[in-house]
């Protein structure tokens, strides 16, 4: 049997491990001596695991986790405080129990499955994700949780349909891109991609209420067509977009004013923007 076909439990923390994320869930988001300890901490449970995952409940989901070359799958499992804790209070703040929210490069699920948490029963949540060894996990992970409001979606989202080359990062898997941006060249897989607003339509979805948009120096490419052709009704009103400012070929801060958008908060990994109406 594989990891993935051993059922969830199968992985439970024990010993040292538990007491390091016991401690290391438990420290301050705010401060240096609190993040430099849980590295530290980190490091030493990941020799320990020896290439095992882990499972665990984060956010109200139960999830796997496999803390090696992926870092959101780290923080979640050490530190699920110190993730994107803005971006989350945003998003909660603003989720209703119908929600339809759009997580595109979903990684292993963490914010779909929040979201989820959240919205109970009668939201839509498509979790996006190219890569298919992250969506196999992602796609694990959903199925670990009653909540079936996720639907998973194997593709890249880009500003036109076909197969295009994803350029992936060996030591940090959620970070790939359909722009070569840091990651090692070398590193690609071919993957199908759809435009945005194909998607949307693919689905029959008639409103959008949040994006979390996290595809690594793309999202000019996926949102300015989206603006462009997109009716008012599918614009969502909250954005949570990962900062690739200096990687954008267009000025797309720009471009969301002209649409509606204000920014309303900045993080150190990400932008979020809301619209009116």
């Amino acid at each position: 049997m594989t990891q993935a076909t051993h059922p969830f439990g199968t992985y439970a923390p024990a010993g040292l491990v538990r007491w390091i994320l016991s401690r290391t869930e438990r420290l301050p988001d705010d401060n240096w001596g609190a993040r430099r300890l849980a590295l530290l901490l980190r490091r030493t449970a990941i020799r320990l695991l020896r290439g095992r995952p882990l499972d665990v409940e984060r956010y109200g989901a139960r999830m796997r986790l496999h803390p090696y070359n992926n870092n959101c799958e780290k923080k979640v499992l050490f530190t699920p405080q110190f993730f994107d804790p803005l971006e989350r209070k945003l998003l909660a703040g603003r989720i209703g129990p119908d929600c339809v929210f759009l997580d595109i490069g979903a990684n292993v699920g963490a914010y779909a499955l929040f979201v989820a948490v959240l919205a109970g029963p009668g939201a839509r949540i498509l979790a996006v994700e190219p890569q298919p060894d992250i969506f196999d996990k992602l796609a694990f992970n959903i199925a670990q949780n009653p909540f079936g409001s996720i639907k998973a979606v194997a593709c890249a989202v880009a500003d036109k349909a076909g197969d295009m080359t994803l350029f992936v990062d060996p030591r940090n898997r959620g970070e790939s891109s359909l722009k070569v941006v840091g990651t090692n060249e070398g590193a690609s897989i071919r993957v199908p991609a759809v435009p945005l607003l194909d998607l949307v339509r693919g689905e029959g979805l008639t409103r959008i209420d949040a994006v979390k948009l996290d595809v690594e120096g793309a999202e000019d490419l996926i949102l300015e067509p989206f603006l462009r052709q997109a009716p008012p009704s599918l614009l969502p009103r909250l954005l949570v977009i990962e900062d690739g400012t200096d990687l954008w070929q267009t000025d797309l801060s720009a471009l969301l004013t002209q649409h509606g958008y204000r920014r309303i908060a900045q993080t150190r990994l990400n932008l979020i923007f809301e619209r009116e109406g």
